[in-house]
């Protein structure tokens, strides 16, 4: 396992890191001793970076997380969770506001059975009015860093450009950290435009989900995905390719995904101990880049084509 500095932050994270989301249950049920198995062992194999939310699964995946963390000592892993996205009783709600944001935070240390969070990431800013996020939710968070409550903020979004929008309009240093999904990966490689940009002005870069939410993948899209369907076709036709050459497409989006060294970590989700041992290893092979021209190009004109968040 190769570890990376996240931005100027310190924190030299594992190229792989385990993202909890799967442990509130967002894709499918999970029996809870096995997800909290998963956690041991992505620790065990060398990953030291843990990412959450109170909105996955609606305080779940904090909560199953927290049961977990309680048998791990606390300098074997960097913790990071989010504000802004939360729910309850099935229904999503959003509240970006300083006084939620701090006590959000609070909230979730309670969950998660700690007493600082590494990085403390606004959720998901398309959902807000972004000049509050400048204005009201970075500065709580600033606030609570310089405190010592949590040692860095963060801003994510699926949509590349919001994020160079709050960070082109908040204060210099208040953002360290940006988590990108889906878009460095063997169907989006958006992500790589903007590298330059992120190191810049000293942020750090999170890559997150290597399958592009299972479009990379053999098993193909849940229901609920929302990439249109030649998008779909296109990818489904490439993990046949993949398969035909005795190669998964899973492991090489995992491959693909970890290779550009100017991003610290990709994130991955899974409830199962089996899978997150079959992703470390994708990691310990060098990756073949005649399958990644071969599979870019059977993917062909439905490169970069996207979707809307949801």
């Amino acid at each position: 396992m190769k570890y990376n500095e996240i931005g100027n932050t310190g924190m030299k994270v594992s190229e792989l890191s385990f993202g909890a989301s799967s442990l509130g249950g967002v894709f499918h049920s999970i029996k809870e001793h096995e997800a909290i198995d998963a956690v041991y062992t992505a620790i065990d194999m060398g990953i030291n970076f843990i990412d959450v939310s109170p909105y996955y699964g609606h305080y779940k995946a904090e909560t199953v997380l927290g049961k977990a963390l309680k048998e791990i000592p606390r300098d074997k892993y960097y913790l990071s969770t989010k504000v802004g996205r939360y729910g309850e009783n099935g229904v999503n709600l959003w509240d970006y506001s300083a006084k939620r944001a701090q006590e959000s935070v609070y909230e979730s240390m309670e969950r998660l059975n700690i007493d600082y969070i590494d990085l403390i990431n606004v959720h998901d800013v398309e959902f807000s009015d972004m000049n509050q996020v400048v204005n009201e939710t970075l500065p709580a968070l600033v606030e609570l860093r310089e405190k010592g409550i949590v040692r860095h903020v963060g801003i994510t979004d699926l949509q590349l450009e919001n994020l160079q929008w709050v960070i082109d309009r908040a204060p210099e240093g208040s953002i360290e950290s940006v988590l990108s999904f889906c878009h460095y990966c063997l169907n989006d490689d958006k992500l790589g435009d903007y590298l330059d940009y992120f190191k810049s002005k000293n942020i750090g870069v999170i890559n997150a989900s290597p399958l592009s939410m299972g479009l990379l993948s053999e098993r193909g899209v849940p229901a609920w995905h929302p990439a249109p369907e030649a998008l779909v076709k296109a990818c489904q036709k490439a993990a046949e390719y993949c398969k035909e050459k005795n190669y998964p497409i899973e492991k090489l989006a995992f491959q693909y995904a970890v290779s550009n060294p100017e991003i610290s970590t990709t994130l991955f989700s899974t409830s199962n101990p089996a899978n997150v041992k079959k992703s470390v290893g994708y990691l310990s092979e060098p990756i073949d880049w005649e399958m990644v021209k071969a599979v870019k190009e059977i993917i062909g004109d439905q490169q970069r084509v996207w979707w809307k968040n949801s």
